[in-house]
Order: C-alpha cells, then sequence, then structure tokens
C-alpha cells in the first residue's frame, strides 16, 4: 500500500513493510481452526453448554460428535489457546445463527483477551447476515461484548475490513477459492517486489500477509458451507443483504464511538483496499456495478466518514495495480465526499506499467487531461503501446515534437518514428532546431537521436532538412550547444558536403596514380574497367549502403556525388541516396553487388 503522507515517485512504492497493517495480527491468532474438507464433511455446527460452569464446542455429524474442544472455564488463567479455544466456539455458534447461546458464550467470557477476540470474530459475521433477525441478533450481540468490556476496536475494524474486502472480492465469478492460493502467491509476489525493504524482509511480509489472506478466503468458505440456499452457494449477495451488512457496520461504530482515530480509520480503509488491488484485474466486467461493489463503497464511505484521509493515495495505488473496478468505486467515493483525488498522476502511474484499461477509465471517467508527462515517460522508456495509445487520444502536436526529442535521445527510434508519422509538417518546420537540441539528450557527446532525426528525414523534405541542420552548424546563438554545433558542422553542414567532395576529389587522383604509375605486380590498369571501378569505389559503396535511413550525412553524401560525377552521369542534387547506389551498382560487377 501506498505509504500515508509521502510524496510519490514512479514507480509507486507500496508501504514499508514493517508498517503494514496486516502484520499486526499472528497468523494463529487469525486462523478459523478448520479447512475446507473438514467444514464440508461436518456440515453442521452446535454449542453444548455444560452447567454454568464450562462450555465446549462439538462438531456434530450424523448422530454423534466428532471433535470437541475445551471451552472456558471461570477462574481459570486463559493463555492463548483458551483464546483462540473461546473464538473458535463463537464461529460454530455464529455459523448456526443462534444468537442467544452466542450472548450465553460471551457471558462465561471472563479475561479481556477472549472478549476482544470475541469482539473480533462477531465483526467477522457482519458480512454473512442474511435476514432483518440476523441484524438484530448481531447487533445486540457486539453491544454485549462491548458491556462486557471489550476494548479491542481497532483490531477489530481492521480485520472486518481486510474481511469484508476479501468477501466481495470472492463474489466474483473469475475468481474461486479452490485456487486462490496460487492466485494469492503471485499476486503478492508482484505486489511486493516494488515494496523498500530487503528481499529477507519482503519474503517475511509476504508470507505474514498470505496467511492473513488465506485465513479470510477460508473463513468466508467456512461460512459458505453454513449456508443451505442455492444463492450462497452461487456465493452472491443480494443488495438487500447488503444493506444489513453495512447496517451492521455502522451500528459497530456508533457503538465504537470516539475509540477509533482518524488513524484506525485510514488504516481499516488501507486493509479494505488491499485486497481488491491483488484481485479486482480479475472481476468480470461490470462488477463495480453490482451488489458487491455496493458493499464495498459502503464500507469506504463509512470508513471515510471516520476520518479515513489516504483515499488519494489508495487511488494511486489502485491505478499504478490496475485495479480498474476499485478505482471506479475510489473516484465515486472522492466525488460523494468532496475529496481531491489526483487522476493525472493516476494516469502517469497506470500508463508506466500499461494497465490500459485502468488508463481509460481515468480518462473517460475520472476527466485526466494531462498527457504530455505519461507519454514523454512512455517514450523514454520506449513503450510504444503506451504512446500509441496516447496518440489515439488525439494528444497535442506540441506534446508529440516532446515525445519525439525524448525517444529519439534515449535511442528509441521505433517510437520516434511512429509520432513522426503522426506530426504535421509544419509544425516539425516550425519547432525543427528546438527538436534537434532536445533529441541532443541531456549528456555531452551523445548525438544518437540528432543523427537519427537527421537521417530519417525528420522533415520529409530532404532540402529542408539538410538546411535546418546547416543552420545550426553555421549559428551563433549562445543557447544551442557548442559540441552540437561541432558535431553538425563535421558532418552535416554545407561545409561537410564540399569537404566530401574534396576527399573525393582526393581519392580520383590517387586512384589514377595507382593505375598508371603503380607497381603492383597485380597490374591493376589491365584489370577489366567493372573490377578497376569496385576496387575504387566499394568501401564508399558499401559505407553508404549500410548508412541507416533516408539521407546521407553531408561529408558522406558529397564523396558519393563526386564518385557519380566521375562516372560520367549529370549529377541531379535532389537525388536520393537510393538514386546514387544504383549508379555505382550500373558500373559494378554483378557479383559484387549480389553480395
Amino acid at each position: 500500500m501506498v505509504e500515508h503522507g509521502k510524496q510519490l515517485a514512479i514507480p509507486a512504492k507500496v508501504m514499508p513493510l514493517d508498517n503494514a497493517v496486516f502484520t499486526e495480527v499472528e497468523a494463529d491468532e487469525l486462523s478459523c481452526h478448520g479447512t475446507p474438507a473438514h467444514c464440508a464433511e461436518h456440515g453442521q455446527a452446535s454449542l453444548v453448554l455444560k452447567d454454568d460452569q464450562e462450555c465446549s464446542a462439538s462438531h456434530v455429524h450424523g448422530n454423534g460428535p466428532v471433535e470437541e474442544s475445551n471451552g472456558c472455564m471461570p477462574n481459570q488463567r486463559i493463555d492463548e489457546h483458551g483464546q483462540i479455544d473461546f473464538g473458535h466456539s463463537l464461529q460454530l455458534v455464529l455459523f448456526s445463527r443462534q444468537w442467544g447461546l452466542a450472548e450465553s458464550l460471551v457471558a462465561l467470557a471472563d479475561h479481556q483477551l477472549m472478549l476482544d477476540y470475541g469482539l473480533s470474530v462477531a465483526l467477522d459475521a457482519i458480512w454473512f447476515l442474511r435476514t432483518e433477525q440476523d441484524l438484530q441478533g448481531l447487533n445486540h450481540l457486539i453491544g454485549k461484548i462491548v458491556e462486557s468490556g471489550a476494548k479491542d476496536f481497532a483490531r477489530a475494524i481492521l480485520r472486518t475490513s481486510l474481511l469484508a474486502s476479501c468477501v466481495v472480492a470472492c463474489q466474483s465469478k473469475a475468481l474461486t477459492l479452490g485456487d486462490s492460493k496460487e492466485i494469492i502467491a503471485q499476486r503478492l509476489h508482484d505486489r511486493l517486489q516494488d515494496c523498500p525493504g530487503g528481499e529477507r524482509l519482503q519474503i517475511e511480509a509476504g508470507a505474514k500477509v498470505q496467511k492473513f489472506i488465506e485465513w479470510a478466503l477460508q473463513c468466508i468458505h467456512l461460512h459458505r458451507c453454513s449456508e443451505d440456499t442455492e444463492c450462497y452457494k452461487a456465493n452472491c449477495s443480494t443488495h438487500q443483504e447488503v444493506q444489513f451488512h453495512l447496517s451492521a457496520f455502522k451500528a459497530f461504530l456508533d457503538i465504537a464511538g470516539d475509540n477509533l482515530s482518524g488513524k484506525i480509520f485510514t488504516e481499516a480503509f488501507d486493509a479494505a483496499c488491499f485486497p481488491l488491488t491483488l484481485f479486482s484485474t480479475l472481476f468480470e466486467p461490470g462488477w463495480s456495478s453490482g451488489s458487491s461493489a455496493v458493499a464495498i463503497q459502503g464500507l469506504l464511505s463509512l470508513l471515510v466518514e471516520g476520518g479515513a484521509e489516504n483515499v488519494n493515495q489508495c487511488f494511486l495505488e489502485a491505478s499504478r495495480f490496475g485495479s480498474t473496478e476499485l478505482v471506479r468505486i475510489l473516484l465515486k467515493i472522492a466525488h460523494q465526499n468532496s475529496l481531491a483525488v489526483d487522476v493525472d498522476l493516476a494516469l502517469v502511474y497506470a500508463s508506466h506499467y500499461c494497465k490500459f484499461e485502468t488508463m481509460a477509465c481515468l480518462v473517460d471517467e475520472g476527466h485526466a487531461t494531462s498527457f504530455l508527462c505519461p507519454l514523454v515517460k512512455a517514450s523514454e522508456r520506449g513503450c510504444l503501446q503506451v504512446v500509441q495509445w496516447f496518440v489515439n487520444r488525439h494528444v497535442s502536436d506540441i506534446e508529440m515534437c516532446l515525445a519525439v526529442t525524448t525517444a529519439a535521445s534515449c535511442g528509441h527510434f521505433a517510437v520516434a518514428t511512429y509520432l513522426l508519422a503522426h506530426i504535421p509538417r509544419h509544425v516539425l518546420e516550425a519547432l525543427s532546431p528546438q527538436i534537434l537540441k532536445a533529441a541532443r539528450g541531456q549528456g555531452s557527446g551523445s548525438f544518437e537521436g540528432v543523427s537519427f532525426l537527421l537521417r530519417s528525414n525528420f522533415l520529409n523534405d530532404a532540402a529542408a532538412t539538410y538546411a535546418v541542420a546547416d543552420s545550426i552548424a553555421t549559428t551563433s546563438t549562445m543557447d544551442i550547444p557548442q559540441d552540437l554545433v561541432d558535431f553538425l558542422k563535421e558532418q552535416w553542414s554545407q561545409a561537410a558536403f564540399a569537404e566530401g567532395v574534396e576527399a573525393g576529389e582526393d581519392h580520383f587522383v590517387n586512384i589514377t596514380r595507382v593505375l598508371r604509375r603503380g607497381a603492383s605486380p597485380i597490374r591493376l590498369h589491365d584489370l577489366p574497367e567493372p573490377m578497376a571501378l569496385a576496387i575504387a569505389y566499394l568501401p564508399l559503396y558499401r559505407a553508404c549502403a549500410s548508412a541507416r535511413g533516408q539521407l546521407l550525412p553531408q561529408r558522406l553524401r558529397g564523396e558519393l556525388v563526386e564518385a557519380v560525377g566521375r562516372l560520367g552521369v549529370p549529377v541531379n542534387m535532389e537525388n536520393n541516396r537510393r538514386d546514387f547506389l544504383a549508379v555505382l551498382e550500373h558500373y559494378f560487377p554483378s557479383f559484387i553487388t549480389g553480395a
């Protein structure tokens, strides 16, 4: 989870592991003490009170008890196992909705830890209420537990918030309890890889969180096993039942009153959002408009009313992990409570991790309008898919120009090529000096981006492209880096072309001298003319043929033009590289050009 009160950066960081709210409760304390198989095998649970001094839990199957555990003994020291046995017994009673029997069990609890644990167990049952009678019975039971001395409201609300989130997550048809462990393990691995801290700390935190989530899913399954209706076998809740759940939770908040601080509500909000960031990418379309979403939205709204202050942090994190359904819910909560959420920063996070569905939600429903930052960052990473997504969303020409320079300076030429094809020529011409200057990159001496733009004929007009390079090479403007001026003067200026022609002339003179006066035993002047030309100009041909892009640097172009002129072919300066090379190929032996 995003750390509360800490400035976010790309990529979004999750809450430091040693502060995670989920690690506050040990796994054995949260255990339901049963397995789905055990629950299926023993379909009915009841509690038998043995006089007024003790209670024991029995799983009844057929005509006899299968398992029995010691309950609570007044005036007897309650250790951790006694606390868990008490919670286990209370759970069994709540499974069967024997509210009066549950109150009798609470009356026997004479230890603070037992009452606090009982409060947490009672709150677990909120999210499985079915009828008005169940609602009244549970509200009365929770009030009874608090009257008896339960005080650990913080742990109870954190635990039940996480459980509620898991309940609604499991009501997605795409997520079943059977494959939840594998999903949890993989999602937690992905979720914690950006977490601050060493590998050992990540492993420990991941193990604790996984046990906590598995406890919640096991608890859900145990509750579902106790249901006998087709609705519950189908793993769904009606809108009326959701209102029962929210009403019971609201009643608990009223009972807790000032015992719950804003900090606790903030942590509970975080706990409720966490499972949805793990699982919501598995939800089927339309989940956010069903009863499950109504339940979690109601829960989160109540937590915000209580003082939760981390809506924006959770919103950013949901965007980072592509939890589109949670993003929708948090947008609604923010609107209903007049809270500000940073949709533009959320778009940066979502685009950084290529969460396209979330990106669409942020733009269409969250009305994010700032595309420049995520577009530039995608260009910087070379993520063509994200760049295409923003271009299709009609980013401005100026934004695409900035993205081009970023992609070129970072060496992502496929991205730069795609963007250049979508920028109008008149815009490129007007900004061409600034584009070449920006493509230089931050580091001195890095001119790959500049070379790419010039070689690719980024103005789609060879004369114009060469002209803008020459204008920068001959400029005396102070805001142009000197090393860029020197590079263009050496390779891309009109002066460089003249030097290339001169170098070509010198090369021709040297070849002529070798042919006429050379003493080589090979006797070059006796070779066929195509072979002699190949010897003279094959290095130049290969250099020009291997150059990338449409245009040649002016220095190399000058040598090529001079060589073509020596062959007696009229030179058209508007011809491109391919035209000039075709002339050389015409005079070369076929086996040379074929190779």
